[in-house]
Parts: structure tokens; sequence; C-alpha cells
């Protein structure tokens, strides 16, 4: 298998998003459309992520074309770390070629195992000297991504970033910050979820974010899921421990 699009293929792809992206109304389906394009360009990946990240470092949007992928960005949320936010920290493309051996990483990287993903690669997404967050890719198999696939992600996201601006531009405000919202409300959420396990089971708050994690992969939910029925369980049973 080729390890990168010719440019004239490339270019049809960005075309084929372009016109799509221009319809849309929202930064939300504009981060899933390219989650999707990306999965199918880069050779190799098995699941594709977008996400938009505010200057605090907290996710304003995420497109993603799978669970797995899913999972995978929530956790770099949950825990802080990871390869999506070391790209749009350091601007730079971030290539994982073991998640079990690599040290960068090691609560995230402790997060995923059990998740069928060995590589990663992640490029920022930057319009204009702003990282607006990051682009990235997943693989079954350790060393997937070569340097040639870094630099047709980058190749990628540079537009990305600029169509991605676009979209934000003729997007309301007041939809962006509901969306900005319904990601802080999902972040008290977790943090509730916490404070409660914490309070009932004398976790640090290590040892309570673990326990989430843990919860999450066993019952095969999200983190946020599992935070959900402790506090409903806590509402409705008066507090009784996971």
């Amino acid at each position: 298998m080729p390890t990168e699009l010719p440019l004239d293929e490339l270019s049809l792809v960005f075309a084929r998003v372009n016109g799509m992206l221009l319809s849309e109304e929202t930064v939300e389906r504009a981060v899933e459309l390219l989650a999707q394009a990306a999965k199918s360009t880069v050779p190799g990946a098995i699941g594709a992520g977008v996400t938009l990240i505010s200057d605090a470092g907290s996710k304003e949007s995420a497109g993603s074309t799978d669970r797995v992928v899913r999972e995978a960005d929530d956790l770099q949320y949950v825990t802080g770390e990871g390869p999506c936010l070391s790209a749009w920290a350091s601007r730079m493309v971030v290539n994982v070629q073991d998640v079990q051996s690599d040290p960068r990483w090691p609560d995230w990287s402790a997060a995923v195992v059990g998740l069928p993903i060995r590589s990663v690669l992640s490029a920022p997404l930057q319009h204009q000297e702003i990282a607006v967050g990051a682009m990235k890719v997943y693989s079954a198999a350790d060393s997937a991504f070569t340097s040639e696939t870094e630099r047709l992600l980058t190749m990628f996201a540079v537009p990305a970033a600029a169509l991605l601006s676009h979209v934000q531009t003729k997007d309301l405000p007041v939809k962006l910050s509901g969306s900005l919202r319904n990601a802080m409300g999902r972040r008290d959420m977790i943090n509730i979820g916490k404070g409660i396990l914490m309070a009932q089971s004398g976790f640090d708050e290590e040892a309570a974010t673990l326990r989430l994690i843990q919860v999450a992969r066993a019952e095969r939910i999200t983190v946020l899921e599992v935070a959900e029925h402790i506090i409903a369980d806590g509402q409705r049973q008066g507090g009784n421990q996971l």
C-alpha cells in the first residue's frame, strides 16, 4: 500500500470536502466530515478524529469516525495529556510508534490499554499563526506511520484548519458558545462523579480518575456515562459506593 496520496488525488479529496463544508452550518458537523476524510486519506488508519481546542486547552468541539477514537480522545481530555494535546501545544506533528512503550504520556497510555490502538499520528491545526486544535489518526499496528505519512497528514491539516476557520466564522457565536458550554458541562459532570467517589471511598483525585476509567473500560461505556451513573445512584440511593 502506498504511504501517501498523489497531490492530484489529495486535491480531489479537498475539493469534495470543501464543497461539503461550505454548505455546513455548524463546526460540529465540519469536524465530523474532516475526521472521515482523514481516515480515508491516510494509509493504515483505522480511525481518525479532529478536535478544536481553546486557548486554555479545553476541548471546544470534536469529531471522530468511531467509538474507539472517541474513547481514546476523551481519555486525553480526562487525563490532561496525550498526543493530540501535545501536537496542539507544541504546534508540531506527534508520531507515536507504539502506545504501549512510549513514555511521554504515562496516564493516557495506561488508560488506553485494551483499546485496539498501537500507533498514533497527530498534526496541529494552525491558521494564521494560531493553533486552533489538532487532527489525529489511529492504527492497530505498531510503527504504522512514517515520515511520509507525517507529511501527508500535515498537507491535509493545513487547509483543514483554514476550512474550519471559515466554518467557525459563519457559525453563529451562540452555536460555538453552546458547544463550549456542553464541553464544560461534561467536564463538570466528570468532576462531580470523581468528587462523589473521593467522598465515599476515600480516594484521592488520581485514584478516583483511575476508577472511572476502569469502570468505563469494563462496562464499555464512556467516562462521562460512568460519572452520570454515579451521580444518579447517589441521588437515588443516598450515595452508595460504586
